[in-house]
């Protein structure tokens, strides 16, 4: 996912629907997602569930090209908190799956990303970094490894065409090469994410396969509901949970199924709520948290740069990166509390003891789970150590605030004892 900030654009949102009933004073349009241009509503694309969010009360809005559900008839805060106590099912169909088949598709994608995936045992995934050849981020990506031919990935919607544009032409490169490898775009295919702590008990009632025997970062292709579904125990809420990739015609099917077996302990939910549970967790949202100009190291990401290829590089600036492994990153990806307003994207980081500035947020807001504001950015190296005090610009005012570690909500993944 990526936007200028999904909690600030709900509130704001939320203003603009309340002054557009009958009566009431026009508003201004809501500042546009940061990485993800608003189309014109003709423009929009829908995904197969389209009808289903309207007919049920969902406020859509334009996310990265599509008509997508912000929220449904719950407030965001409410919608975070069903999540983290029961489960929440959001369509999030507008982010791109596609499969690397062939001899040589573990070699070639490891060119382009840190993540040593010739490692993973076949049917496990893993988070990983699309890196350019300055070390920057050209976008995270879930990649699982299905067999030694066959590999597994999910981009974000707002960068499916420069991802798409960036493998192809690599891709390209390598099998004129004499490489072998083939790509196949999973456009017939829609995305659920089923998250929370009743995901499981409830998915379990519409399929055979024992789900206790599936753990966080696995993959199976399996029946759900009578649809042949690729499942991947994990998710973007910090929660146990499940991403569905189910063909499209069955989509409406399988979201109803789910909703009336789970007699009301599951919710839909919109981006709203996705956002403010990632931030909970402390995941980057590219566009703000990560971009063409973060390096993995610096996003606080090491730990996805696998131990091999630590050693044997390989990849798109690999020599960036591994000199910032050694030597240390000059700015560090980092949590915070604060007093005062929600910290804001761009809102400025300066030293409490010289009132320099030291760095800048990048993502924040109020948290429904710890009812206090949260937040992350960057900061210069050395400043980055919990419960280093800091001030925090907001409307021109500062606000006292201290790094700490993260998540901020704990993580609640399912994996074995």
């Amino acid at each position: 996912m990526r936007g200028g900030g999904l909690w600030q654009l709900s509130q704001c949102l939320a203003r603009r629907l309340a002054r557009s009933k009958p009566g009431a004073m026009p508003g201004a349009m809501p500042r546009a997602f940061a990485t993800a241009p608003a189309a014109e509503p003709a423009e929009l694309k829908k995904t197969a569930l389209h009808d289903f969010h309207v007919e049920h009360g969902g406020k859509m809005v334009p996310f990265a090209g599509w008509s997508m559900p912000l929220q449904y008839k719950d407030s965001i805060m409410d919608s975070t908190l069903h999540c983290r106590a029961a489960a929440g099912l959001f369509d999030v169909s507008h982010m791109c799956g596609l499969s690397l088949r062939g001899r040589d598709c573990v070699p070639f994608l490891e060119t382009l990303v840190v993540a040593d995936v010739a490692g993973l045992r076949p049917g496990t995934g893993t988070l990983t970094v699309f890196t350019n050849e300055r070390g920057g981020a050209i976008d995270d990506s879930v990649v699982t490894k299905v067999g030694d031919d066959h590999v597994y990935l999910v981009v974000n919607a707002g960068c499916r065409d420069k991802d798409l544009a960036h493998i192809g032409a690599h891709l390209e490169a390598f099998n004129a090469k004499g490489g072998d490898v083939e790509w196949h775009i999973h456009d017939e295919r829609s995305l659920l994410a089923l998250q929370g702590p009743m995901a499981a008990p409830v998915l379990q009632l519409l399929m055979k396969d024992d789900l206790s025997k599936i753990y966080f970062g696995e993959f199976r292709t399996l029946d759900i509901n009578g649809a042949h579904c690729f499942l991947t125990r994990t998710g973007y809420t910090g929660e146990d949970g499940f991403e569905i990739s189910v063909p499209s015609e069955h989509a409406v099917d399988l979201t109803k199924a789910i909703l009336e077996k789970s007699e009301g302990k599951v919710r839909l939910t919109g981006l709203g709520a996705r956002d403010s549970l990632r931030l909970e967790a402390g995941l980057c949202l590219y566009g703000n948290d990560m971009e063409q100009h973060t390096t993995p190291v610096e996003a606080g990401l090491s730990w996805a740069i696998g131990k091999r290829r630590r050693a044997e590089g390989g990849f798109l600036g690999a020599e960036v990166i591994l000199k910032q492994l050694q030597e240390g990153p000059p700015v560090r990806r980092v949590g915070f509390f604060s007093n005062g307003p929600p910290p804001r994207s761009h809102s400025e980081i300066l030293s409490s003891s010289s009132g320099e500035k030291i760095g800048e947020m990048t993502s924040g807001g109020f948290s429904p789970c710890l009812k206090k504001n949260i937040a992350m950015g960057y900061v210069e190296s050395g400043f980055h150590k919990p419960g280093t005090e800091v001030k925090i610009v907001i409307r021109g005012k500062a606000n006292d605030g201290i790094v700490t570690r993260m998540p901020f909500v704990p993580t609640k993944y399912y994996k074995p004892s």
